[in-house]
């Protein structure tokens, strides 16, 4: 049969809880690495801009003491590195910047050399100016270099192979530079005492310190921020979920109470029928039997859904065989259909499958009574099938249909669709009842339908485990 389609399987039933699980380390931990990087590189963004325009300063430092050509090859450098690092921002920009945190620290480690580019450029500085200029010059270029290496720092720590990439490029350089003028003035006492040239490694040293330091400080805030995000979240849903219970409660009970004020009303009509006229007792009390009968059934699927959503129900996972099971409701079900003048057929298959016995036969006896009660001509299929999956257990009918704008809703508790008919003297208890113990079981219904032309609902029996339906039957309470 062709038509349209819903299914109810464990993540999309309506009665499932919306509350996430707790974040664990392991979930947070990309996130904030990803944001971490972020941050890195927006700290990043324009900032050797700052730095380049330092270096026109030291250029005009050493002005008139070393030779000019040198001077220009180092600005040159200065430059091509300061090009690259505008080159690799637009790389990340159009590349990078909206992809996950493994693409962030992808970028970051291909692209490295873009900062060791710029640290090797400002250590080779030292020999334009170490023991070429006058002392105050001298000074103010070590500032200059000091401020290089430590301006970047807050950025740079937020991923710290990055920062030590850049500080022991510039450091490394640096003293390396120190030691070959050291060497090319062959030893002679330079202008400052070489206890001052343990000054750098201390810099050096300190900033790989503190560099650690700020990590932890930021990587501390961004988890306060992924769980506090996360509690938002679930607070969000929880309010959701407990608006969307109080509304149910409303539609349920004021459904309850429509429905059952026609039979209730019935029996009382009844009642002062048989008191005035006793004589029609033969033919009042039949239908006073009717009216009971269905108070009865409603008050038992309130009890069953009551029972379900309060984790009352006690599951009992057993073996059952599947051709016996549809034996039983063929026992159960023929004579009803047959009474309405409807053919009831069985295609069985052999197989055996661990689910309640109780549980799965209530939920087939509630698709066959609903194919039985909305066919007026035809008939009733219940079939077992073998598919890939494993086994399935369909009820097919020749009745009227659904439209597709209800097939979700009919699984809701006293959903009846307008104007159909068939449904007045229904309560819509009985897919509610199937949605619930289908999420519990872990046996996923799905249903097509055309309109005027029937129905059919599917019933996965996959293999139940009864800890975790017990423990879903619990689950879905509120």
């Amino acid at each position: 049969m062709k038509g349209n389609s819903s299914f109810v399987g464990l993540g999309n039933s309506s009665f499932a809880s919306l509350t996430p699980a707790p974040a664990t380390a392991d979930e947070a931990e990309p996130w904030v690495r990803g944001e971490l990087i972020r941050s890195l590189m927006r700290a990043a963004r324009g900032s050797y801009l700052l730095a380049a325009a330092l270096m026109p300063a030291m250029v005009g430092l050493s002005w008139g003491h070393v030779p000019r050509w040198q001077l220009f090859l180092w600005l040159f450098l200065g430059i091509v590195a300061t090009s690259f690092r505008v080159w690799g921002e637009r790389v990340y920009m159009r590349d990078y910047a909206d992809k996950d945190s493994t693409a962030q620290q992808e970028y970051v480690d291909r692209y490295s050399f873009l900062w060791m580019g710029s640290a090797f450029a400002w250590g080779l500085s030292i020999l334009i100016f170490f023991e070429r200029t006058p002392i105050v010059n001298q000074f103010m270029s070590w500032l200059i270099v000091a401020g290089v290496a430590t301006f970047p720092l807050n950025g740079l720590a937020l991923y710290p192979p990055l920062l030590k990439r850049y500080v022991n490029m510039l450091f490394m350089t640096m003293m390396s530079a120190v030691a070959y003028r050291v060497v090319q003035l062959e030893f002679m006492r330079p202008h400052f005492h070489y206890g001052f040239l343990l000054l750098p490694v201390l810099h050096w040293g300190l900033l790989l310190r503190s560099g650690r330091r700020i990590h932890e400080t930021a990587r501390n805030s961004f988890e306060l921020l992924f769980h506090n995000h996360i509690l938002i979240s679930s607070l969000t849903q929880q309010r959701q979920a407990a608006v969307s219970a109080v509304a149910m409660k409303n539609r349920f009970l004021a459904s309850a109470a429509h429905d059952m004020r026609q039979p209730v009303l019935a029996l009382s009509l009844y009642a002062d029928w048989l008191r005035n006229e006793p004589e029609l007792v033969e033919e009042i009390a039949p239908k006073i039997v009717r009216a009971t009968h269905a108070v009865n059934a409603l008050f038992d699927s309130l009890f069953d859904l009551a029972r379900i959503d309060s984790g009352q129900v006690k599951l009992h996972i057993e073996r059952v065989d599947v051709a016996q099971l549809l034996h039983d409701l063929e026992l159960q079900y023929r004579p009803v259909a047959e009474a309405k003048g409807l053919r009831f057929r069985v295609h069985t298959t052999s197989g055996v499958i661990l689910t309640d016995p109780i549980r799965v036969r209530r939920m087939l006896g509630n698709l066959l009574a609903n194919a039985i009660k909305y066919t007026a001509e035809g008939g009733v299929l219940l079939a077992a099938r073998q598919t890939r999956e494993g086994l399935r257990v369909e009820v097919w009918d020749t009745g009227i249909g659904i439209a597709r704008e209800h097939l979700r809703d009919v699984f809701l508790e006293f959903y009846k669709v307008a104007d159909h008919a068939g449904t007045s003297d229904g309560f819509g208890l009985g897919l509610a009842i199937v949605a619930r113990l289908s999420h519990a079981l872990g046996h996923p219904v799905s249903v097509r339908s055309r309109l005027g032309r029937g129905s059919v609902f599917r019933v996965a029996l996959h293999d139940a485990d009864e800890s975790t339906a017990q423990t879903r039957i619990s689950g879905a309470v509120g």
